[in-house]
Parts: C-alpha cells; structure tokens; sequence
C-alpha cells in the first residue's frame, strides 16, 4: 500500500510536473502507457488526489495551473487539454475515445483482440476526438465529458452530468444527455 505522495524519482520518464503539484493515491499510472516524450505535463500548485490517468501509447494529456481533482479518471487516447484553475469531483470521466468499437461484430473481434486468447490479434481502430476543458470549470462528482467535447471558460458541469456536446462558457450544465439549465458563477 501506498502512503504519501509520488515522488518524482517515481513518475514515469515521460511526465513532467510543474512546481508545488501533489500526485497522490495508489493507481495514478496503472493504466500509464503513454510513449510520447510528454505524454503527460501537469502545471504548477495542482493537487491530483487518486487521479487515474490512463494515457495510451498515442496519447497527450495537458493540465494548467492550479487545477485540484479528486479521484479523477482521464482516459486518453489523443489528446486532453485541461485550462488553469479547474476542479473536478470524485468519479468524474474524461475520455477522448470510445475505446473500443460501437458496431457488435467489430466489438468481439476488439474483446478477442485484447484478451489472453488475442496473442498477436490487432485491436480494430476506434473514434477520437480531443477533449478541450477551458479555464476556471467546475466539474461536479461522477460527471462524464465525452469524446469531442469543449467545456467554455468558467462552465459548470453538475454531478452526474454526461456531457455529449460543447458547453458555452460561463454555462452550467445538468442530466443525461447535458442540457444549458442557467449561468455558471463567473461573472461575464
């Protein structure tokens, strides 16, 4: 069992994280295969409390200054950008792919690809769009942002929210699929 923070002699070579930033929690880079030279930068003074980041091998992910999550999952496959000063909820879903295909034929062979039975099987390619979360945004616990998606400067996005299109800024957001329900906190 983990205790503290990661260190970091203890990240993998390809993250780079600014001054004063805290990662913590057990799995951070469990799902980390990212191979990009910085497939993950993190910006100064953030707080990753039991982020998981989940980075593949094309993948690059990009979180400003001041940003605190807890118990995040950013799931990536192209690219994530993540503005200055944004919190994120507990169970809260970032994902810029589907991660495995719609279509059912195509998701056997994708189920067969990746189990122990696949060996040498090739995954069948996935949609991705990049995700693009602007500053000063709140997201609320176990929201999802899915593929494609832009969230506006200083948007609210409510628990339990499953985001499926841009978000103006200064919007606040609610339901599934999100819906405009009012304006966000941050003055025009």
């Amino acid at each position: 069992m983990r205790s503290g923070p990661w260190r970091e002699d203890e990240l993998p070579a390809n993250v780079q994280v600014g001054a004063g930033t805290v990662i913590s929690g057990e799995h951070c880079f469990k799902r980390f295969r990212g191979q990009l030279p910085a497939a993950l930068r993190l910006g100064s003074d953030c707080t990753m409390d039991g982020v998981t980041f989940a980075v593949g091998e094309s993948g690059v992910a990009v979180i400003g200054d001041g940003c605190y999550f807890s118990g995040a999952v950013l799931l990536c496959e192209l690219r994530i950008e993540i503005g200055d000063h944004v919190c994120m909820g507990w169970n809260v879903t970032v994902g810029d792919s589907d991660f495995h295909p719609l279509e059912p034929a195509l998701r056997l062979e994708d189920a067969v690809a990746c189990s122990p039975a696949g060996k040498e099987l090739k995954r069948p390619p996935v949609a991705r769009k990049a995700v693009i979360i602007e500053d000063y945004v709140w997201i609320g616990p176990a929201a999802t942002i899915l593929k494609g998606v832009r969230l506006g400067l200083g948007c609210v996005v409510e628990p339990g929210a499953v985001v499926t299109h841009d978000v103006p800024a200064q919007a606040r957001v609610l339901g599934n699929p999100a819906q405009i329900i009012g304006a966000g906190p941050w003055p025009g």
